[in-house]
């Protein structure tokens, strides 16, 4: 259900919709398409609105490209047949079959069948033929979902250089952080029917709005402390904060901002390696855990004794007695 969403996605750009499963993002997007109709608010297509209190433009004259979770081909038509499949007897017709075809990597693959086709294969078909009528809008419904995660990181790339080619207008989906930080401009995160933040990957990820969101994107602590002029005194000593507050706070602090050294004031509980880099799981001595990552092999294993301290740009810190943010009450989305 949605409950008060305000998103916009400028045109020629690429908004990634980002939450968890059932926080109301295919509603959206469907809402966005024209396949559910709002209770309220207004959708606008550019300077076209297609949907608001007593008026309501169908599906099929908004001229909005979708691609699927699955897909969805035609098994019985070629994939020429499938691409041209919504451009009728448009005179340019297997000329923009060719370019779409050309455009997603498969050109000369027009006369093949959808089951000779890898699920990778059949995806670029279907953004093929969401391409092929020049759409105002082209909307993504978690479309890599059902493959493998070396397909998925190999085709999220393609496809951001396939709508980055054509200058598309795009809102994509996806209930996974990094694909969405890698295929949106900015990234729209969703929770509980409305749109919590929206903003360049880099600015929801330093300075994310709320504890909720910080936790949901990307692995985070959160360090109590006392905030004054500036500072957070915290349990890896002072830390600088983005924007002023005062009292008690908790201050999100990323794992790649923490330093941990030889010294002796936590222990190294355990090690994760992942090759490219490694995060300590640290012990504070005045009790409280929090996760440390460093490039490369890990020097330090479990049983050190460490100093802990913070370097890089100032953070954020969120007041431990701040009341909930109320939710809007419109639900505008602007596309274009």
């Amino acid at each position: 259900m949605l409950r008060g969403v305000d998103l916009s996605v400028p045109a020629g750009s690429i908004v990634a919709l980002l939450g968890p499963s059932g926080c109301g993002k295919t509603t959206l997007l469907r809402s966005v398409a024209g396949l559910e109709r709002p209770d309220g608010g207004v959708v606008r297509l550019g300077e076209r609105t297609v949907s608001e209190p007593g008026a309501f433009t169908p599906p099929e004259r908004r001229r909005v490209g979708m691609v699927f979770q699955d897909a969805a081909v035609f098994p019985h038509l070629s994939v020429a047949r499938n691409v041209g499949y919504g451009l009728g007897r448009e005179p340019r017709r297997e000329a923009r079959v060719t370019e779409a075809l050309e455009l997603v990597g498969l050109a000369g693959f027009g006369d093949r069948a959808p089951g000779t086709l890898s699920g990778g294969q059949l995806q670029r078909v279907a953004l093929a033929r969401a391409l092929a009528p020049r759409p105002s809008v082209i909307l993504l419904d978690e479309p890599f979902s059902s493959l493998d995660a070396p397909l998925r990181a190999e085709l999220r790339v393609e496809v951001r250089r396939v709508l980055a080619a054509t200058d598309a207008t795009a809102l994509f989906v996806t209930h996974d952080q990094e694909e969405a930080f890698v295929v949106g401009d900015e990234v729209a995160v969703m929770s509980d029917g409305l749109i919590a933040q929206q903003g360049p990957p880099t600015a929801l990820y330093e300075l994310p709005a709320t504890r909720e969101i910080a936790a949901f994107i990307g692995d985070a602590n959160f360090l109590a402390g006392t905030a004054h002029d500036g500072v957070a005194d915290t349990p890896i000593g002072p830390v600088p904060l983005h924007a002023p507050v005062e009292g008690p706070v908790e201050v999100m602090v990323r794992p790649e901002r923490i330093v941990a050294s030889e010294g002796d004031a936590a222990t190294v509980d355990a090690v994760e390696y992942f090759g490219h880099d490694a995060v300590y799981r640290v012990v504070l001595d005045g009790g409280g855990t929090l996760r440390a990552r460093v490039i490369g092999a890990p020097r330090l294993g479990p049983g050190s004794r460490v100093a802990l301290g913070f370097v890089g740009a100032p953070t954020v810190a969120y007041s431990a007695a701040s009341p909930p943010a109320e939710p809007a009450t419109a639900v505008p989305a602007l596309l274009g």
